[in-house]
């Protein structure tokens, strides 16, 4: 039962037995809220030690500190907006190489026999990053200052956290006339019940190729780049929309990225308007039509304007890259889902894109229907390309008894960012040909 159900059914049984509600006082302050299931998960031994190997333990004990200091909202906000924005430049930074140099070679473990650990994780891991998020987040949601704060305000900190902390208001591209503008996004690591240590190769490659040139035969491209929850309400709030907006008119390329199956890249075809339901970082379900602004002008179906021909033609790494077009449909005038392998037949109703029923295909689908609405269809190459999945090496797939890292847990996400770079650079010298 929701909150609100719950205090509605609370006060009919008042007046039905002739009680009334009991009084709030005018003066009371709303009450912190409780940490998400998401953040819940920030106290156990895993995130702990990904803390510590990566050097981000400080990031949301420093963080308490500031904001303990905070004497009003506006103050509050300062810190948020400041913080967020920080994590995310210290996490691009240890992506690609700059700060405090690693103590030890990439995906090498703790010594034997104890003692502190040192910041050994390898720099391109993007897990510090999403755990000390949380780690702010939480400290928000708890937080009771000494000055009266709303909910309303609460939600809005929340709000510019996130978005300062995921590079949504970092994304800058240089006036020079000569420099292609390419926007790239990732996800959050997802299916943490399943195994807490897992890492997203997506969220790993916005962090190794933010602010980066690549060269193309087209000339050079600046690349810019965010990361996206994986929660169902964020995307029904219009996060992807509200971030993508602004830019894909100014841009030459997009792509959004997110893990897909094992041994393969994918670039697909087709995204649907549905949501399979499986459960989000917060354990929350959706199954239902993608809900979007203006639903009686939603389509379907959307697809690709990636050069899929050229991607999936070329040298780009050692897995093989996919154009992936089958769909799951409900055709015309029937009651029952079927695969196509082709594609969407005329009239049908979505149940599953190229990229499935869960928020990779929404991403997909939502951005490619921004793209569509903009009036860039014919002009602006976007779609999506799902990485293959991140694992860990034999001996170390149990996450009972497995370590954070490996050797060729690392060689593989470093293997997907390189690759990613290389897809990258293929389409946007397919696309600036035109």
């Amino acid at each position: 039962m929701t909150c609100l159900r719950l205090r509605t059914a609370l006060l009919g049984m008042a007046l039905l037995t002739g009680l009334s509600a009991p009084a709030t006082p005018a003066s009371a302050a709303p009450a912190a809220l409780s940490p998400t299931a998401e953040e819940q998960r920030l106290d156990r031994a895993v995130p702990q030690e990904i803390l510590a190997r990566s050097g981000f333990a400080d990031v949301a004990p420093e963080f308490t500190r500031e904001l303990a200091g905070a004497r009003s909202y506006a103050q509050a906000r300062r810190i948020v907006v400041r913080e967020g924005s920080a994590l995310w430049r210290r996490a691009v930074d240890r992506a690609q190489g700059r700060g405090p140099a690693e103590s030890r070679p990439r995906g090498a473990l703790p010594r034997k026999g104890g003692g502190e650990r040192r910041a050994d994780l390898s720099r391109d891991d993007d897990r510090p990053l999403y755990w000390a998020r949380l780690g702010m987040t939480r400290e928000v949601r708890v937080w009771e200052p000494e000055f009266a704060l709303t909910d309303t305000q609460r939600s809005a900190l929340l709000d510019q956290l996130e978005r300062a902390s995921r590079g949504q208001t970092d994304i800058r591209y240089p006036r020079k006339g000569h420099l292609r503008r390419v926007l790239l996004t990732g996800f959050d690591p997802f299916t943490l019940d399943r195994d807490i240590r897992i890492s997203n190769p997506s969220g790993a490659s916005a962090l190794a190729l933010d602010g980066t040139v690549i060269e193309t035969a087209g000339g050079p491209a600046r690349v810019e780049t965010v990361v996206f929850p994986v929660r169902w309400q964020d995307f029904a709030e219009g996060t992807v929309e509200r971030t993508l907006r602004p830019y894909l008119p100014q841009v030459d390329l997009f792509t959004t990225v997110s893990q897909g199956r094992i041994g393969r890249f994918d670039v697909e075809r087709t995204n649907g308007a549905w949501r399979g339901g499986f459960p989000d970082n917060d354990n929350v379900s959706r199954t239902e039509t993608v809900p979007v602004t203006d639903p009686a002008t939603q389509p379907q179906w959307t697809t690709t304007t990636l050069p899929y021909a050229a991607i999936t033609a070329a040298d780009t790494g050692r897995f093989p890259v996919y154009d992936h077009t089958e769909v799951t449909e409900i055709p015309a005038g029937g009651t029952d889902p079927v695969v196509r392998p082709d594609g969407p037949t005329p009239g049908s109703t979505a149940r599953a894109g190229g990229g499935g029923d869960y928020l990779s295909n929404e991403i997909a689908y939502r951005a490619t229907l921004l793209r569509d609405r903009l009036g860039l269809h014919d002009t602006l190459p976007g779609g999506h390309v799902h990485t293959p999945v991140l694992q860990f090496g034999a001996g170390n797939t149990d996450p009972a008894t497995g370590t954070v890292s490996d050797p060729e847990f690392v060689r593989n996400r470093l293997d997907i960012i390189d690759q990613v770079r290389a897809i990258v650079r293929v389409a946007a010298e397919a696309a600036f040909r035109k």
